[in-house]
């Protein structure tokens, strides 16, 4: 990996830190390297979750370079496999990830942290939307954090570029937890350690019918989910380890989970 992106790997845990500059803003090679690093973790049977967060104390990222797209970086150039920052767009990826928020969160980088699962924010973390003011629209934002907090409060943040600091963000349910700064990467890792050490095949299930639930009604779902017709709900009512959870239950002992 380049200096851009720090990448540390702890059993089935899989950080990812952004380091690119004093902003650990994405430029569109780093963009595609976040997509492979990313894709990698998707595909890596060994690993469970991810934590993504930036390097330093200040910024979490502030999302688009827009030095870099003023030198020639097309906003619609190539971002690789996953999209903006390798999280957005990449096709089936059923692990859980964890976004680490350490600083400010704007932009493509808070477009970067609604794309994980679990959002974690140290104290003096702040977050906003301010395309509006460079002219260009928070696309990604767009669709999703109108899905994720208070219509009203999503539209006011993409229409006047707002900020919002970790309190006001987690009284609205943008984070889950608000963390003194010295604390935020330990709660991390435990909050990724607890999810490591579960079933990663309901891990997988919950993402899938979670992501393709948005565009069914609640029958259409769950007709999907008792008919096997999702491919993780139909691998997982097929395994071992659903064998192993009863067997577990059962013998009055903690499961060993193997992920087949």
């Amino acid at each position: 990996m380049s200096e851009d992106i720090q990448v540390r790997r702890e059993g089935g845990i899989l950080e990812v830190t952004m380091a690119r500059g004093k902003a650990n803003a994405i430029d569109l090679a780093t963009s595609r390297q976040m997509g492979e690093i990313f894709q990698g973790f998707r595909d890596d049977p060994e690993l469970r979750v991810a934590i993504l967060t930036g390097a330093g104390e200040k910024f979490f990222s502030a999302g688009w370079d827009l030095k870099a797209a003023a030198a020639g970086d097309a906003v619609d150039g190539d971002y690789g496999v996953g999209g903006f920052g390798g999280l957005q767009e990449l096709r089936d990826l059923n692990k859980p990830v964890i976004a680490a928020v350490n600083g400010i969160c704007c932009g493509g980088g808070l477009e970067m942290a609604i794309a994980a699962d679990i959002i974690l924010a140290a104290e003096h973390a702040t977050f906003a939307l301010p395309e509006i003011r460079s002219g260009t629209v928070a696309d990604a934002a767009s669709v999703k954090l109108p899905r994720r907090i208070p219509y009203h409060i999503a539209m006011e943040m993409l229409l006047t570029g707002r900020w919002i600091d970790a309190v006001e963000a987690n009284r609205w349910g943008l984070v889950n937890e608000v963390l003194p700064a010295d604390r935020l990467t330990q709660r991390a890792r435990e909050q990724a350690r607890l999810i490591a050490s579960g079933p990663p095949l309901v891990h997988a299930a919950v993402k899938q019918i979670v992501r393709e639930a948005e565009r069914m009604t609640f029958q259409e779902a769950m007709n999907q989910i008792t008919k096997r017709q999702f491919a993780t709900v139909d691998r997982l009512y097929s395994s071992e380890d659903q064998l192993e959870g009863a067997r577990a239950f059962a013998e009055k002992r903690d499961p060993v989970w193997r992920g087949r």
